[in-house]
């Protein structure tokens, strides 16, 4: 009997699924966006310093990202796909196509890619104080201090970046990735929002799109997270999960807050039931105004409103950090955590897995409808 080398016990064998990144790659060849910056193989190895650990700076859910230095003296972050991933590949056209000809100063600026064999590279402007993760939950030696002048402008920022998304560009787009990690601080701290590689354009014409659930959990509108339906309110909810990160330099993703089983934007819900919001400041906040840094978390509970109708657009949302719209505070209701959903309902155990999975990858796959 001729024995099968290529079979797998999980349904595709070897030779379809290396068939399948194959012809993923050919698509890529044909599609790729003709004004980008095209980079030589050789070009991006010499700036990496073929690729040196000592020039690793992060590491994303398809691929590795490293500092390097073009000829022309220019810093840059380099960020290198998995060779043998279908899943990267798509992520490497979908980012190439979808922000290659988008330029504000809070998204991180594309410069450029290779394409070379089995190559997938993106190079991307350096910023010098790499992730807002890294500033806030990052080791202590880092010695990386945000004051709430620091923190207030990096929210309005973000905020900012994502209103032009989802309003000025035509198509919107829709991050679906909106996260600690994903958004950079140059040398003076302003936001950049970066990884467009789940991002999806959105015209105008449409309510909403079915779409497999992509992002990382913590920052999932439940919504989304549950049943598939994407409309630029999902960034909003991430947003405003973000925010409380910001202001108390916790994890989203982390339980057991104040020795509870609650995660941040749960905990937070309870404290502002209790009138005690000021106990989820970051103790390393000596000095901060009181009456901002408690608008700024009720604008998070109006972002984070169970109800995707209910929240608001992202330039209300700015307008409302910028103090232009008065808050009404006697229309924010609950935040929409998984276990209020009805007939999506989970035990307190499956919503613990649920949530504390940090793989920044798909969490599940639905058959768009």
């Amino acid at each position: 009997m001729k024995k099968d080398m290529g079979c797998s016990c999980f349904g595709a064998s070897i030779v379809d699924r290396k068939r399948s990144v194959a012809r993923a790659r050919s698509d890529m060849e044909g599609n790729l966006v003709g004004n980008i910056n095209q980079f030589s193989y050789n070009q991006i190895k010499t700036a990496t310093e073929n690729f040196h650990s000592s020039n690793k700076i992060g590491r994303g859910g398809f691929g590795t990202v490293y500092k390097g230095t073009l000829k022309n003296g220019r810093q840059v972050a380099v960020k290198k796909l998995s060779a043998e991933s279908k899943q990267g590949v798509r992520e490497f056209l979908n980012e190439t196509n979808t922000i290659s000809n988008v330029s504000h100063p809070n998204l991180v600026e594309l410069i450029g890619c290779c394409v070379e064999g089995p190559n997938r590279i993106l190079v991307y402007e350096y910023v010098e104080n790499n992730s807002l993760d890294r500033a806030l939950l990052g080791p202590t030696n880092m010695n990386i201090k945000l004051d709430w002048g620091k923190r207030s402008a990096i929210c309005m920022g973000i905020a900012r970046g994502l209103m032009f998304l989802h309003e000025e560009l035509v198509p919107h787009i829709v991050h679906r990735d909106i996260k600690a990690s994903n958004v950079l601080l140059d040398k003076d701290f302003n936001p950049k929002i970066g990884d467009f590689g789940l991002a999806k354009l959105f015209p105008d014409n449409i309510t909403h799109i079915s779409t497999r659930i992509a992002g990382t959990t913590g920052y999932l509108a439940p919504e989304y997270a549950l049943g598939g339906q994407l409309t630029m309110k999902a960034d909003v909810f991430s947003f405003g999960v973000l925010v409380l990160e910001t202001i108390s330099g916790r994890s989203s993703a982390k339980a057991n807050w104040d020795g509870s089983q609650k995660f941040l934007l749960e905990w937070a819900w309870q404290l502002h039931l209790e009138g005690k919001l000021l106990e989820l400041v970051d103790p390393e906040l000596e000095e901060f105004p009181e009456e901002e840094v408690i608008r700024y978390m009720k604008v998070a509970f109006f972002c984070t409103q169970a109800a995707a109708n209910r929240r608001p657009l992202m330039s209300q949302v700015f307008n409302m950090l910028s103090r232009k719209i008065r808050l009404n505070e006697d229309q924010i209701t609950a935040p929409g955590l998984f276990q209020d959903l009805g007939e999506y309902k989970k035990s307190s155990a499956d919503y613990s897995t649920y949530q504390t999975s940090s793989v920044p990858a798909t969490i599940t796959e639905i058959t768009p409808r």
